[in-house]
């Protein structure tokens, strides 16, 4: 059989939040940096992207990953996060899934029990310090772009939730941040499903009304997840909270969200609730948990920004091979409303 697509993928996920790592079988996709080479897939191959996640090969949950060599001298790999209905620039729970893969299966040295990486991710190099005990990596940090708010206390008017209070914040992908509490959530697991129908709605209003345009590059995404955010509590002297983040079409990230966490540490610092170096641990709908602090502080264009910095964990979980039949109905995947419940955002 001569397949059309013939994929090596390894079956990963990061505290819950499944992240698919291909690994072979892509070959070549033009463009010097990881983020020209997530637009050239974006509009010239999103078969690719369809192919692994939409049915009958994926799932709505899944996000996944193309590990390519980068260009960049600093860097030792690089790669690109797909997830169901966009290119994200930067997602932490995957590059959680990507470093683990990296180390345990090999393709870049394992050295004990540290392992520091750079990886170029299309939001820029991200530095990752990866903790490993024999031959597993129990722990993996990373320190990601800065992250800054774009809008603090806001107002999105949406039907039966008038003068709605948000703030609109950038951690790797732009974020709508709602407090829990105010629309009655107490983000527990039996909520998801309400939680993702209203976060869609919001979502969908804040960019419409809330324009965004990050700095110096007009190509990156605007608003395209939102943020549930529980109340902040004190534990052991730590301070702890929960969220979780709505991923469209509509379902509820398991893991704290990498991203979500980091445009939150830069929310919490810009309202004085976090100082640089303080932990914070973020937890999510399902009960899993980051560890995150500010590492520093610096400005994005004429956004004052602060540097966060991610932990937890990853386990590989299986191995797989995604091959496409000339013959198969279904190249680009397909999608029913029964578990998608949004369709009208899904490419393609």
């Amino acid at each position: 059989m001569m397949w059309k697509r013939d994929l090596e993928i390894i079956d990963c996920h990061a505290e819950d939040e499944v992240g698919r790592v291909i690994v072979g079988g892509v070959g070549d996709i033009p463009g010097e940096t990881m983020f020209d080479k997530k637009l050239w897939l974006e509009r010239n191959d999103d078969e690719l992207r369809r192919l692994v996640l939409l049915e009958p090969r994926g799932a709505v949950w899944h996000n996944a990953n193309i590990v390519l060599p980068s260009n960049h001298p600093d860097a030792q790999m690089g790669y690109i996060i797909m997830e169901s209905t966009e290119y994200p620039a930067m997602s932490g729970s995957n590059t959680m899934c990507v470093a683990t893969v990296l180390l345990e299966r090999g393709i870049v040295p394992m050295a004990e029990p540290v392992t520091d990486l750079t990886l170029e991710s299309p939001a820029g190099l991200i530095t990752v310090r990866c903790e490993c005990r024999d031959g597993k990596v129990t722990s993996v940090r990373f320190v990601n772009q800065p992250a800054f708010n774009y809008y603090r206390d806001a107002v999105v008017e949406l039907e039966g939730f008038p003068g709605l209070r948000v703030d609109i914040s950038y951690g790797g992908m732009t974020f709508v941040m709602v407090e829990a509490e105010d629309l009655g959530f107490a983000l527990n697991p039996s909520e998801a499903r309400d939680l993702c129908d209203l976060g869609e709605q919001i979502k969908l209003a804040a960019a419409a009304q809330l324009p965004v345009s990050y700095p110096g590059n007009p190509q990156m995404p605007g608003i395209t997840n939102l943020k549930f955010m529980g109340p902040l509590r004190s534990e052991g002297g730590v301070l702890t909270a929960k969220n979780t983040v709505v991923v469209s079409p509509g379902r509820c990230d398991r893991s704290p969200c990498g991203t979500g966490s980091s445009a939150r540490l830069a929310l919490m610092h810009a309202r004085g609730d976090l100082k640089v170096g303080q932990p914070f641990v973020h937890e999510s709908i399902t009960g899993t948990t980051f560890t995150c602090q500010i590492e520093g502080l610096t400005r994005v264009g004429a956004y004052e920004a602060v540097v966060p910095a991610i932990a937890g964990q990853a386990w590989i979980y299986g191995f797989s091979r995604a091959v496409l039949d000339p013959t198969d109905p279904y190249p680009a995947g397909h999608a029913l409303a029964d578990t998608w419940f949004d369709l009208s955002n899904l490419a393609g």
